[in-house]
């Protein structure tokens, strides 16, 4: 008997023991907490500063220009994009605009100089930022790959805490919580940035309510 025979046996058996119909599991979570927009957006603010963080703010309108001057300000020639993105959102910028495919292999994506996305909800409480791999955020290499990536956080994405974000999101589609940018610490407690992401992290939050990825 193979050692893979051997372990699905065993699970076979263990399955056998178990309730003959689960049990619920109560979900009593506080819910429905809400806070005036300066105090979410400043206590989001405070999170992700403490991340490490970049943070910038501005209108709808002036929301291109500020992508570009973030893109610019880290030298960057070449931005990717998942095909969703609002053209109008890198339009000043002026490197080249790379359109992500699922064609393209994920190791080639690390010759981006950053990546630019959308967001489906964010986090005040914790400083997290949900992608679930809509058009405008793209898959989750894209995100994972490029040393840099720039999120857009639209103000009425933006919940107070965990379970209201939960709330948004539809369990079936792929999820990728990002809390700041990647790092890690050995058992020394040396922190190495951009070990599992992008060691860079620009969050754009604009100040209007808007739909990501569909600004005027």
């Amino acid at each position: 008997m193979s050692a893979r025979e051997t372990i699905l046996g065993r699970i076979r058996d263990a399955q056998t023991l178990a309730p003959p119909a689960p049990q619920p599991i109560p979900r009593e979570y506080r819910t429905g907490r809400d806070l005036p927009d300066d105090e979410r957006v400043e206590l989001l603010v405070d999170r992700l500063v403490d991340y490490k963080a970049h943070v910038h703010r501005c209108s709808a309108a002036e929301l291109p220009g500020t992508i570009a001057r973030v893109l610019d300000g880290i030298g960057a020639r070449t931005a990717g994009v998942p095909a969703g993105l609002n053209d109008s959102w890198t339009s000043v910028f002026g490197g080249d605009v790379v359109v992500d495919s699922s064609d393209v292999p994920a190791p080639e994506l690390s010759r981006l100089d950053a990546v630019v996305t959308a967001s489906t909800v964010t986090c005040a409480e914790t400083g997290t930022i949900f992608l679930d791999g809509g058009a405008d955020q793209g898959r989750r290499a894209l995100t994972l790959v490029p040393d840099t990536h720039v999120c857009v956080v639209p103000l009425d994405t933006i919940e107070v805490g965990v379970p209201e974000s939960l709330a948004r999101l539809v369990p079936q589609r792929p999820t990728t919580m990002i809390s700041g940018p990647s790092a890690t610490s050995d058992i020394e407690l040396e922190r190495v940035e951009g070990v599992h992401g992008p060691r860079n992290l620009h969050v754009v939050i604009v100040d209007q309510a808007v739909g990501g990825g569909h600004l005027p």
